[in-house]
């Protein structure tokens, strides 16, 4: 029996849970947790805001444990293995996407907490073992845990859109999301602009990797930026003035969103005709793409700021992300 806390009906506080993982799979690891950071999904999952949650639901999708048991086929882990285990927790692994690397696009995908499965709020978890990935030494297990799904979001659309050394990069909201984007876009080499609405984030802005701070509340400072950047990508879950950041972007510039805003974005067309400039979107990312984000971030000593709070107190951890007081990515730790 593994234990763990779930919630047990929409937005009910978390409690103590138990239940039978069953058989052992093939391919199945099970991993002991020592960490599971807290991200803003979780929230979303125990409050069923994306209407698609089933219950008793036990959350946590940034785990990072050791291997203690594995199935009689998986032959690249071994026990004692330090792993890490992100939103994606299987793929059909044969279709047109997962052939071509893009798992994560899989029509056929799982999520680790979600659709019946039990994630990481809890003393051990079962998972597919094409998606444990082995955690470099170089990166501590606290930090290690947000960079599963925060850091590979963020990670993942400076890969896939072509992002390179010269480009001028901004980032919306310094946040959970922001402030690890902030670190991997300066790692890339570029010339980073934090956009924020809160001017105190500034100097903190600056320590994770941003060489200019807007205030998106100040209209000239925006103004000021017009043209100047290759691409933004938003953290956010606001609705902003888009159209004002095209104008910030240089032709052929890219507006990626990470973060959804609660209502539809709308942009004049005539600016993506006339500047070849695009509006995008990126999800997680693939396996391939979560192991080199590790190791990148591994290198380059990309650490989420975290603040650890024990798994008894999940349901306080939940509350403090429900209500944005973590600063940034609360991590639970068995």
């Amino acid at each position: 029996m593994l234990n763990g806390y779930a919630a047990l009906k929409v937005g009910s506080p978390l409690v103590n849970y138990q239940w039978d993982p069953g058989q052992l799979g093939a391919w199945e690891v099970e991993v002991k947790v020592t960490h599971c950071g807290v991200c803003h999904s979780d929230v979303h999952l125990v409050d069923n805001d994306w209407h698609s949650s089933t219950y008793p639901l036990v959350p946590g999708h940034e785990i990072v444990g050791t291997v203690s048991v594995k199935g009689r086929s998986v032959n690249v882990l071994k026990r004692g293995d330090r792993v890490g285990i992100g939103w994606q927790s299987g793929a059909c692994l044969v279709c047109e996407d997962c052939i071509a690397g893009r798992d994560n696009l899989c029509a056929k995908k799982k999520a680790t907490c979600s659709g019946g499965n039990f994630g990481g709020f809890a003393d051990s978890v079962r998972v597919d073992s094409r998606f444990a990935f082995k955690i470099p030494d170089g990166l501590e297990s606290e930090a290690a845990a947000p960079l599963m799904c925060g850091g590979i979001t963020v990670y993942t659309p400076l890969r896939m859109y072509g992002i390179i050394p010269p480009m001028k990069v901004g980032v919306i909201g310094i946040g959970g999301l922001g402030h690890m984007a902030l670190q991997f876009a300066n790692a890339y080499g570029c010339e980073v602009t934090a956009f924020s609405s809160s001017p105190e984030k500034e100097k903190e802005a600056r320590k994770f990797g941003a060489h200019h701070f807007v205030s998106s509340a100040d209209k000239k400072a925006l103004n000021k930026k017009s043209k100047s950047l290759d691409f933004i990508i938003s953290t956010v879950y606001s609705d902003l003035d888009w159209e004002k950041y095209l104008h910030i972007l240089k032709p052929t510039g890219k507006l990626c969103f990470v973060g959804k805003p609660e209502e539809n974005v709308s942009v004049p067309v005539g600016n993506l005709i006339i500047y070849r400039q695009s509006v995008c979107g990126s999800n997680i990312g693939s396996r391939y793409m979560i192991q080199e984000m590790l190791e990148f971030a591994a290198r380059h000593n990309i650490t989420p700021k975290t603040e650890s709070m024990p798994m008894e107190k999940a349901e306080s951890a939940i509350v403090k992300v429900r209500n944005n007081k973590a600063r940034y990515r609360v991590v639970l730790k068995n």
